[in-house]
């Protein structure tokens, strides 16, 4: 008597069972990955706690205005790495002056225009493709036809 419980053959595959051991790979690394983040996150905290700017942990008040980095800002402040502008706050409860990374309203409004522009370039293209893939099957269409009118 012979059992019902086999496993099917398409699951001893190579490939099948190299993409089951990545995935489980990938899940476990998941996990421990987690829990260890979550043990370094708590030894880590106390530490962060001193290491944070004020503007972080405090209300701040904005002294200077969000403007542009120069060369020498960029290469030495770390604030004006993110974004290429900053701004200089002072925080209230410890009343001390920082600089912190911000947005402008001229490099918000370029990199809205530089998506439109993208974004038409894609449509453009795309709208060419489509019409070439339409002229691509019209054509296919009537040497079908055509084909069909010759064998009568």
């Amino acid at each position: 008597m012979e059992s019902d419980c086999r496993i099917p053959v398409a699951c001893c595959r190579p490939r099948v069972l190299v993409l089951h051991a990545l995935f489980w790979g990938l899940v476990s690394l998941r996990v421990f990955g987690a829990a260890l983040l979550s043990d370094s996150e708590r030894t880590s905290a106390a530490v962060k706690a001193v290491a944070a700017p004020c503007w972080l942990l405090e209300d701040f008040v904005v002294t200077t205005e969000c403007g542009q980095c120069n060369s020498f800002q960029t290469r030495s402040w770390s604030a004006c790495g993110p974004t290429g502008y900053v701004e200089r706050v002072n925080c209230t409860r410890s009343n001390r002056d920082e600089y912190k990374s911000c947005r402008s309203a001229v490099m918000e409004e370029h990199l809205f225009w530089k998506f439109e522009a993208a974004m038409l370039a894609l449509t453009a293209l795309f709208a060419v493709l489509v019409v070439v893939r339409q002229r691509w099957l019209d054509r296919l269409a009537s040497e079908k036809v055509r084909r069909q009118i010759e064998s009568i």
